[in-house]
């Protein structure tokens, strides 16, 4: 078992947050009000009684935003646990299919699928990575019937404690950081260097989130707005869903 230090988590975090604010700030530039009206469902605006153009595009450009960045930081907080494991276990990116770590620990090799939170996928997505963890086990026992693998569903943060789901371990939170590393209080050390340059990153982001929102405002009123400024709910429909876009 190695060691990881806190000044080599800060080091790394202050290093490659910078790539979550970049990429953020450029998927917000390569927006496109069509693409962001095509993915959210019209319906749910309309029965939330919104009324001007600037509310019903800020609505959806938010809805659009937060589940894209749960994506992008997703990604940033699986290679963060991969480095902190590759310090400590030697851990590895995983080669197998649905599978980002694995590694040895007290004899037994782990393979691990890594998620944001507890509630990431449905009940086909959670069966294929059940599949998925039957399928390389299997591949181990072949090559190797004396060697114990264990999956792992780890959740970089939430709450489950029932962990041990019958052919796989699900490891959220703090219980995830912990597995990974050996340390306890690893969950709540990571979180202050995650603020590294935020406050100068989210004024750039913010001052082109104005930009886009006045933009898609102006194109939105001149395609989806009557003459006197009333929403054309049922333009935005047909947009959204008929059969001849």
């Amino acid at each position: 078992m190695g060691k990881i230090t806190q000044s080599e988590i800060v080091e790394y975090v202050e290093k490659n947050i910078v790539k979550f604010h970049k990429k953020r700030l450029e998927k917000l530039e390569q927006l496109k009000l069509n693409n962001v009206l095509k993915k959210k469902n019209p319906y749910l605006f309309k029965a939330k009684n919104i009324n001007t153009a600037q509310d019903y595009v800020k609505n959806i450009l938010d809805a659009f935003l937060s589940s894209q960045e749960e994506g992008i930081f997703g990604l940033f907080l699986e290679e963060l646990a991969i480095f902190i494991c590759s310090k400590v276990y030697k851990g590895v990116r995983s080669s197998y299919e649905g599978m980002d770590l694995e590694f040895d620990k007290d004899k037994v090799k782990y393979i691990v699928s890594i998620k944001s939170g507890p509630n990431w996928g449905n009940s086909d997505q959670i069966k294929r990575m059940r599949h998925n963890f039957k399928k390389i086990t299997e591949t181990f026992a072949i090559h190797n019937p004396s060697l114990t693998v264990v999956a792992v569903n780890g959740c970089c943060y939430g709450q489950d404690n029932v962990p041990d789901k019958g052919d796989y371990l699900k490891l959220c939170g703090q219980r995830f950081w912990s597995f990974i590393s050996g340390n306890e209080q690893l969950y709540t050390e990571i979180i202050e260097p995650l603020g590294h340059q935020a406050k100068q990153r989210n004024q750039e982001f913010m001052d082109e989130y104005a930009n886009v929102i006045n933009r898609f405002t102006f194109e939105f009123l001149k395609k989806f707005c009557h003459s006197d400024g009333q929403i054309l709910w049922e333009e935005i429909v047909k947009f959204n869903s008929s059969m001849n876009q």
